[in-house]
């Protein structure tokens, strides 16, 4: 297997000059272990005799929604806790009587339930976490479930509340339990970061109110609203902690080192949207630019963050930035997520 591990540096390198984002760090590999890596550009344009490295903390945004919900569902599903289409009414008696108890867990992993497409959740619920969950959890739909598929965050906030609901812990406590710890993930968790951690952690925006770039702290309102838990951001990595964890995905070996296993892989690397466009697997979706057949499945993360894998290659992909500290614009950073992946599994 090898890697244009030059042609990826020019392009990253490239990034850094055109100002997509002050620093990046990448991995590609396989399901023995990481085969080129590297890093380029700098943690903190107002400090710049600090390089970006590979242990640089990201505000991971929402691949949170993976590394966190994705799992811990997947680690409930395997143990018989519920089936993904059965209507959440029939097992969770706080959606029942509500929009919700027609919705199954499928729909929700698919972005087809119909829930409300933005989350906006102190506009429309307060600030009590408790008043967040009922309102969101009692919300009526935008359109009916299975007619369309429309990403929207809420469906990750849902799953952490029924995953939280099922197991009995916090979001937390539960990805911590059955998925970072067992894969040795020791610098992943929610924030807010303590000190000694947010010094080598990636600023992202600059947040108005205090008139620093935010470092430490989730760039995700919702997240921050929830006190930094929250299924749809809130949590921080480095390169290595989505190595194993994607290498994880690809061990084709009858244990379950982690809480999910082989089988909630496959099912969620399938096409699950039928002749619905665009096409979904579970939270997962076939990369830009690529034919669902070409299997390469794609997380990204607003603030900069992505991670690729195909099983079919037996090959992943990590590509970590701080892009949001320039800009929100998305389409430089887009341009640079498609040329590497290309790069990557070319």
């Amino acid at each position: 297997m090898t890697y244009r591990t030059d042609s990826i540096e020019q392009l990253l390198s490239q990034g850094v000059r055109d100002k997509v984002y002050p620093g990046a760090v990448w991995a590609v590999g396989d399901a023995a272990g990481t085969r080129a890596s590297g890093s380029t550009g700098v943690l903190d344009p107002d400090d710049p005799g600090v390089p970006m490295r590979p242990d640089t903390v990201f505000d991971a945004a929402s691949l949170t929604k993976i590394l966190a919900v994705w799992a811990s569902i997947g680690a409930l599903w395997e143990e018989g806790k519920f089936d993904l289409d059965t209507p959440l009414g029939t097992f969770w008696s706080e959606v029942t009587g509500h929009p919700l108890e027609g919705v199954t867990a499928r729909q929700l992993l698919t972005h087809t339930a119909g829930v409300p497409l933005r989350a906006q959740l102190k506009n429309l619920y307060g600030t009590d976490p408790q008043d967040v969950r009922d309102g969101v959890l009692h919300e009526a739909l935008h359109r009916p479930p299975g007619e369309a598929v429309e990403y929207t965050d809420r469906a990750a906030l849902i799953l952490g509340y029924l995953a939280e609901h099922l197991s009995g812990q916090r979001l937390d406590e539960l990805a911590t339990k059955r998925t970072w710890q067992p894969l040795g993930m020791d610098s992943t968790r929610f924030g807010p970061l303590p000190a000694e951690t947010t010094s080598r952690c990636a600023p992202t925006e600059l947040d108005q109110e205090t008139g620093t770039h935010l470092k430490g702290i989730a760039h995700d309102f919702s997240a921050r609203l929830l006190g930094g838990v929250c299924g749809i951001a809130g949590a921080f990595t480095v390169l290595d902690d989505l190595g194993a964890f994607l290498r994880y995905m690809l061990d084709t070996t009858p244990h379950a080192q982690a809480g999910f296993g082989r089988a909630w892989t496959t099912e969620s690397l399938t096409i699950q949207t039928g002749e619905m466009e665009p096409v979904r697997g579970l939270f997962w979706h076939p990369a830009p630019d690529t034919a669902p057949t070409e299997g390469i499945w794609v997380h990204y993360g607003f603030t900069g963050t992505g991670m690729w894998i195909s099983p079919g290659r037996r090959r992943w992909a990590v590509l970590l930035t701080n892009k949001l500290y320039y800009t929100r614009d998305r389409q430089p950073l887009t341009d640079i997520r498609n040329a590497f992946r290309g790069l990557a599994f070319g």
